[in-house]
């Protein structure tokens, strides 16, 4: 007789299924900003016309990788994580890819996190 196979059982994943999307959504922010890597990108994103692009706000992938010194790849989970948060906006140009804050969510994600606070 085969003996059963056990999985492991995803508690998160459990968890998250009975969270609203409004707490979904709170918790893919918290996750987010819980890395220092990604709080170095997002400060690095406040600097004004600092884009090899030429743009006023926001950097390209290459101007992230110089400023935070961590590899491309690194950078595009990183910014993979900040974009699914909505922390971030995403513009490819060309080869490039060009990222900025979206101050107006991070904005409402500070108000949020007052009041449940």
């Amino acid at each position: 007789m085969k003996s059963p196979i056990l999985t492991p059982i995803d508690f998160q994943s459990i968890a998250i299924l009975s969270m609203t999307t409004q707490d979904q959504s709170f918790t893919r922010l918290l996750h987010a900003i819980a890395d220092p890597t990604r709080r170095k990108i997002l400060q690095a994103l406040k600097a004004k016309g600092a884009c090899s692009l030429g743009k006023e706000t926001g950097l390209c992938a290459c101007d992230i990788e110089e400023r935070v010194k961590v590899s491309q790849p690194t950078i595009s989970h990183h910014m993979g994580v900040l974009q699914k948060a909505g922390l971030v906006e995403t513009q490819k140009q060309g080869q490039w890819r060009w990222y900025r804050r979206d101050e107006s969510a991070i904005k409402a994600f500070a108000k949020t996190l007052r009041e449940t606070l």
